[in-house]
């Protein structure tokens, strides 16, 4: 695992960062860091004294230490003391001052008189190495530090004993707020020094989910699934030692809190009472949060007895007060901690008590969770199964499919080990319908695999002699739900079989839904014919049952089928009717539908804003139905970053994958592949890393799509054609459907890998190596023929939209430039084609065809298209691309960009060059011959002149008016 990176606090580091300005500048401050164990004090000041120490000051660290009650006096500062002692540089400045020396012996003289000497001698000392360089004085762990100590740190705070020194003194000293009980001696020295005009607080609060994400990815090298991901942030809490430790046990331990981490959690709760320990255990196994009155019930205690234990586990800060008259564990794994230490049997009774309890209270539907809990830990199964699908009812109604999900997974784990008798009774109780329940909400929750698994389990268990509609009505649930994991012909053939076993008279809702799905099943595995007919039949008898959600489905098939598609007025017109039927009838997975396809026709049709709207309704009403985690709202969430993508809008694409990638499920990986195409193209090529593990499990269309643009479009960046032209292959040959139909991507695919191979072709064509050339233009023409058949034969059988002719006319001008060299001609179709929209791809065809004009001699046209290209990459940050360009401007000596007036000094030229590079402060000083602050100087400059608030943007300005020019990359 790699060292702790220091994530999500940039505030907390730019405060810290001051006060060391300050102190250099001559001043004497001192920050008092709080934050609870683990949360990250020790990293942050390790990191700001390393940056101390770099620009030039002088760091002194020492730590306090637990040893109870026979405490060092004077520890931190005797450690303080020892790295002088050790480092030769300040021999003469210890020799001046030997009333110290008695600390590095030991010394406990505690005479007022000496111990005024003493403490006057220390600050002396810290004034004296503070005129030779600004001082910063680390000391943490506050909260153990001895009596002496303390004293100390009053009388060099509070007597203003370091403002003496000529140079600056800066004190960050750390201790852990969870630690501070109402009765820790630190708290009046903590209450006296804050009101101080030197000294401030500083609170580390706990790191935000995004955080703590970004921290766990980046301690393993190997990709970790979703689910790990989110399970150790969701109970790390914000705190990054415990996340740390919950990765470190990934491999070890299947759940609970590992076990060194079990053990530091242990310890404030070990020096409780007896008393005290049995409310915490009993807390513990009503969960995170319990009402006062509960836990007095449950721990059978007196009052005055349970106010008494409870002040005690306050005061260790183990409980917190909330809301209502309720106490919750401070952190979620101190209870866990807690709750694994019980003996099974006192688990178990203390469950049974707390499910009497609330079963004897008034029943409200947000209990019923609980109580099933209770009684299932306890053993009492029928009462658990009751409960669970009481629970199963109340998410079902609030739309949380996934908490559905899980109860009625519950439910049918307790089906078998409960009798008959005990089971519920009523429509829709038994186990099948049950099942299929279950399966439902797990495609709306996202789990799609989950899905099939359950609708088999339902097939397994019904008799269709016995009840044909309902085994009617779980194939062609099967049916709906294999074309969600893209097993169409399995998906085909369950269809086929729901349309016969109901009969088409008399007519039925049912018959209506199962010719429904069979629409949608014909048109997957290419029986367009079948499809259209099922769905005009279908359609009629769904008008005549008035059957509205029914219709509204059925028409949006037919707005794909007929006609021009969904991009015709015709078919918009369909799916706006079938919207506002869906709407009308309540059914939020059809009007999701509507919606879809509504934006997918204004894409296709190149009608990017129009889109976007579209997109924001659905997402909306996906939200308001507790639906944002199935199949269609994943795909609008892909469509939305895919249009902000193209539209050029990347940080805003960027923002929005990284808000999305909190809320999906594991099978909505795909949907950030704009946030990737965005990295790529600014020169982030671990792109290809996030993208390859969405081939890792069970096979994902759309996740093959992304997955297959990233690889190849990642391998033609690297200049590996071998690996694109692979890549494409690999990922046409799963993504085409049973009826041989490729998909439109195989366009966008052919035209990526071609710019690989057409560069490896022109490279060999210079070299003299001809026949080299011609084997890679061979491969070339079989991409050509490969897009063509692709552009001409799609799987819906249209004809391609905007999109799709931008990159036929881009793979035709590539494959040119692969076969014969490059042709102005051709570049200037790909150029027009792309002009519906795509900011990138077309300043792409844009340099080519600059390349084209200059191979051409057509100087003044190319610099024109060069120019453009160049400020294009410069906006989206495209600095791959804007290299390439300015390489060009430079190779055909096409603007005088160089020449131009800088607003800065010949030394901030240099500075900023370095800075382009990555350097920091103290390597530029290294490589100018200048120091670290001076060259912090020299950057300080260059962002007031260019208006930047940031190196990176100052950068980004300097390329952008052409004051720097990348360096070209060399080919090895």
């Amino acid at each position: 695992m790699s060292p702790a990176p220091l994530v999500g606090r940039d505030q907390e580091l730019a405060r810290l960062l001051g006060v060391l300005e300050r102190a250099r500048a001559g001043e004497a401050r001192a920050v008092l860091v709080a934050g609870d164990a683990g949360v990250g004090k020790t990293r942050v000041l390790d990191e700001v004294a390393s940056r101390a120490a770099t620009d030039g000051m002088t760091v002194l660290s020492g730590h306090c230490v637990d040893l109870g009650d026979v405490g060092l006096p004077y520890l931190p500062f005797t450690e303080v003391l020892g790295s002088l002692a050790a480092d030769p540089r300040f021999a003469d400045v210890l020799a001046g001052h030997p009333v110290v020396d008695r600390m590095l012996g030991g010394g406990t003289d505690t005479a007022r008189d000496s111990r005024l000497r003493l403490f006057e001698g220390m600050a002396a000392l810290l004034t004296d190495l503070a005129d030779t360089a600004p001082l910063l004085l680390v000391l943490e762990d506050l909260h153990w530090a001895d009596q002496s100590s303390r004293d100390l740190l009053r009388f060099l705070l509070s007597r203003g004993a370091l403002q003496r020194s000529a140079g600056g003194v800066a004190v960050l000293a750390s201790y852990r707020a969870d630690d501070l009980h109402r009765r820790h001696p630190l708290r009046p020295l903590l209450a006296e020094l804050v009101r101080l005009p030197a000294v401030e607080r500083l609170e580390l609060r706990p790191l935000a989910d995004a955080e703590v994400t970004r921290l766990v990815r980046s301690l393993e090298e190997r990709p970790l699934p979703d689910t790990t991901v989110r399970r150790i942030v969701e109970r790390a809490e914000g705190n990054a030692f415990y996340a740390e430790e919950l990765l470190a046990a990934t491999d070890t331990e299947a759940g609970g809190v590992p076990s060194g981490l079990a053990d530091v959690l242990l310890i404030r709760f070990e020096q409780l009472s007896d008393t005290a320990q049995q409310v915490l255990r009993t807390a513990a196994v009503a969960g995170r949060r319990v009402e006062h009155d509960l836990l007095r019930e449950a721990a059978g205690l007196p009052e005055d007895e349970l106010e008494s234990a409870l002040r005690e586990a306050l005061g260790r800060q183990l409980l917190v007060p909330g809301d209502s008259d309720t106490y919750s564990f401070r952190h979620a794994l101190a209870r866990e901690a807690v709750y694994a230490d019980l003996l099974p049997g006192e688990r178990a009774r203390l469950h049974g008590a707390f499910a009497r309890l609330l079963a004897g209270r008034p029943r409200r539907a947000e209990t019923a969770a609980e109580r099933a809990h209770h009684y299932r830990e306890s053993h009492d199964l029928a009462e658990a199964l009751t409960a669970s699908l009481e629970a199963a009812d109340h998410a079902r109604r609030v739309g949380a499919p996934a908490e559905e999900l899980r109860h009625l997974e519950a439910a049918l784990d307790l089906w078998p080990a409960v009798e008959a008798s005990a089971r519920p009774s009523g429509e829709g109780s038994d186990r099948v319908t049950l099942t299929l329940r279950a399966s439902s909400a797990a495609a709306h929750a996202g789990e799609a695999h989950r899905a099939v698994a359950l609708t088999r389990s339902a097939l397994a268990g019904v008799d269709q002699d016995e009840n044909s509609e309902l085994a009617a009505r779980v194939r062609y649930t099967l049916a709906g739900n294999l074309m969600s994991v893209d097993n169409l012909s399995a998906a085909y053939a369950h269809s086929s079989e729901a349309l016969a076993l109901i009969p088409a008279e008399p007519p039925s809702p049912t018959w209506v839904w199962a010719a429904a799905t069979h629409v949608l099943a014909a048109r997957q595995v290419g029986e367009n014919d079948t499809a259209l007919r099922v769905a005009r039949e279908a359609l009629a008898v769904a008008e005549r049952l008035e059957v509205a959600d029914a219709r509204a489905d059925l028409l949006i098939s037919l707005a794909i089928l007929e006609g021009d598609g969904r991009r015709s007025p015709e078919g918009r017109e369909r799916l706006r009717e079938a919207r506002d039927l869906a709407r009308t009838s309540g059914n939020a997975p059809v009007e999701l539908r509507a919606l879809l396809h509504f934006a997918m026709g204004s894409y296709e049709a190149g009608e990017l804003e129009e889109c976007l709207p579209w997109l924001t309704e659905g997402l909306e009403r996906a939200r308001r139905a507790g639906l944002l985690s199935s199949t269609y709202p994943m795909e609008m969430r892909y469509l939305r970053l895919l249009v902000l993508y193209t539209l050029g809008r990347w940080d805003e694409c960027v923002r929005a994958a990284a808000s999305d990638s909190g809320v999906l499920p594991t099978a909505g990986g795909y949907t950030s592949g704009p946030a990737w195409y965005v990295s790529l193209a600014r020169g982030d090529l671990k792109a290809a890393g996030r993208a390859r593990a969405l081939l890792e499990g069970p096979f994902d269309w759309m996740g093959t799509l992304v997955a297959g643009i990233v690889l190849t479009d990642a391998a033609a960046l690297a200049g590996e054609p071998e690996a694109a032209v692979e890549r494409v292959r690999s990922t046409v040959a799963a993504l085409t459907d049973d009826a041989g139909f490729r998909p439109d991507v195989t366009v966008r695919l052919a035209a990526l890998a071609l710019s690989a191979v057409a560069d490896r072709a022109a490279e060999l064509r210079r070299s003299g190596d001809e026949a080299g050339a011609r084997r890679w233009a061979d491969t070339a023409t079989e991409l050509m023929e490969l897009a063509r058949d692709s552009a001409e034969h799609s799987a819906d059988r249209a004809p391609q939209g905007p999109e799709g002719m931008a990159w036929l006319a881009r793979a035709e001008a590539e494959w040119l430039r692969a076969t014969s060299g490059p042709d102005a001609e051709a570049w200037t179709k790909a150029v027009a084609a792309f002009g519906y929209g795509d900011a990138y791809e077309l300043a792409r065809c844009r340099l080519r065809y600059a390349e084209a004009l200059l191979t051409a001699e057509r100087r003044k046209e190319a610099a024109v298209e060069a120019a453009a290209v160049r400020e294009t990459a410069a906006r989206l940050g495209a600095l791959p691309l804007l290299e390439r360009a300015d390489a060009l401007i430079r190779r055909g000596q096409l603007s005088h960009t160089q020449d131009r007036t800088s607003p800065l000094t010949a030394r901030e030229q240099d500075v900023l060059r370095l800075l382009a590079r990555g350097r920091s402060n103290r390597q530029i000083g290294e490589e100018l011959f200048i120091s670290g602050k001076t060259a912090s100087v020299h950057v300080s400059n260059i962002l007031a002149k260019l208006g930047a608030a940031s190196r990176g943007e100052a950068v980004a300005i300097a390329y952008r008016e052409g004051l720097i020019a990348p360096e070209p990359t060399s080919s090895g």
